[in-house]
């Protein structure tokens, strides 16, 4: 098991910027991905934004391509989420989660293994 532990949440202005950072513990050797998802109120958990840990691929959801990055930190065990002209729609719990499989879909949430416990974002002026 992977435990993980996401920090950096907070409220920012519309256009601002905010990264969200993911501490992995534990197992972290079985780790072949992790992902980023976000559920807003009242809605559903969607998928942000995965990195497969080989060659560091990445993948996003069309809502964040192109302001979103995410990155890691094999030293640190660590995953990143740059999050740049934050839209008041981005407002969610953030979550970052770790899969042990390899192949499949990135974005499918039923394929991770271990979650973290959130982080809340809000956009706001």
């Amino acid at each position: 098991q992977v435990q993980l532990v996401e920090s950096g949440g907070g409220l920012v202005q519309p256009g601002g910027s905010l990264r969200l950072s993911c501490a992995a513990s534990g197992r972290t050797f079985s780790t072949y991905g992790m992902g980023w998802f976000r559920q807003a109120p009242g809605k559903e958990r969607d998928f942000v934004a995965g990195i497969w840990w080989t060659g560091d691929i990445t993948y996003y959801a069309d809502p964040v391509r192109g302001r979103f990055t995410i990155s890691r930190d094999k030293a640190k065990n660590t995953v990143y989420l740059q999050m740049n002209s934050l839209k008041p729609e981005d407002t969610a719990v953030y979550y970052c989660a770790a899969r042990s499989k390899y192949g499949g879909s990135l974005s499918s949430g039923a394929e991770y293994d271990s979650w973290g416990q959130g982080t809340r974002v809000a956009v706001a002026s």
